[in-house]
C-alpha cells in the first residue's frame, strides 16, 4: 500500500488561469498520454470544462457550496454536497456555474481504451474490506474525516481528508472511520483495472 498526503501532491496552473489543479498521481508518470490521473482541482471562476477526448471523467464536490454542469448535449448536473459526484465524457462540452463561490473537487480521469473503473463514495463505518484483484489498482481518497486503513501486512494508518492511498495486486485492507472530531466520515474508491497500456493524449494541466 501506499500513501500519498496532501502535502505531497504537484501543483499546475490551468491554462486558463481560472485556477489550479494538485496532481496526486498520473499513470505512467511524466507522460501526457497517461492512462489515468488523480488530482484536485480549485475551482475559483464558472467557465467552460477543458476537452478531454478519449477520456471519462469522474468529478467529487470536495469543498464549498458546489456548481452547476450544463453539457452540449442539453444535459444538466448539479453538485451541491461534499460527496456529490458525476461521470461523463471528457469530449462532451461542459460548462461550469458556481453556485456560491469557489469550490474544489477531486478529479479521476480514465483512457477510454486502457481501464475499466468501478467508483464509489463510502462511509466506511465500523469495517469496509478492500482488496486489489490482479491487473488491478484501488485508490481510496479521503473526502471528509478521518479514515483508518489496516493492512494485512503493515501497521494501521490514518487517511486524512485529502489523503489517497493505492493498493496494488494483492493487497487487502480494512477502512474504519477513525471516529475522531464527531465529523461524517466519506471515502472516494476506485478500482481500476487496466485493459491495454495506450491512451488517448490529453493535457495533464486542464481541469
Amino acid at each position: 500500500m501506499r500513501l500519498i498526503r496532501r502535502s505531497d501532491f504537484e501543483t499546475h496552473p490551468w491554462k486558463n488561469g481560472g485556477g489550479v489543479t494538485h496532481e496526486a498521481v498520473r499513470v505512467p508518470a511524466g507522460r501526457a498520454d497517461f492512462r489515468w490521473r488523480i488530482s484536485v482541482a480549485e475551482i475559483a471562476e464558472s467557465g467552460a470544462f477543458s476537452d478531454f477526448t478519449g477520456y471519462l471523467r469522474h468529478l467529487t464536490l470536495l469543498q464549498g457550496a458546489g456548481f452547476d454542469l450544463r453539457f452540449a448535449n442539453g444535459d444538466r448536473r448539479e453538485l451541491r454536497r461534499v460527496g456529490d459526484r458525476i461521470e461523463f465524457d471528457g469530449a462532451l462540452a461542459a460548462e461550469c456555474t458556481l453556485l456560491g463561490g469557489p469550490c474544489t473537487d477531486l478529479n479521476l480521469l480514465i483512457a477510454r481504451d486502457a481501464v475499466d473503473a468501478d467508483v464509489r463514495i463510502v462511509n466506511p463505518g465500523p469495517g469496509h474490506l478492500i482488496a486489489a484483484a490482479p491487473a488491478a489498482t484501488i485508490a481510496v481518497f479521503g473526502v471528509a474525516g478521518r479514515i483508518r486503513i489496516e493492512g494485512d501486512s503493515a501497521e494501521p494508518q490514518v487517511l486524512n481528508a485529502g489523503d489517497l492511498a493505492l493498493l496494488g495486486e494483492g493487497d487487502r485492507a480494512r477502512l474504519r472511520d477513525s471516529g475522531a472530531g464527531g465529523q461524517s466520515t466519506l471515502a472516494f474508491i476506485a478500482t481500476l483495472v487496466e485493459r491495454a497500456p495506450n491512451a488517448q493524449k490529453g493535457d495533464v494541466h486542464d481541469r
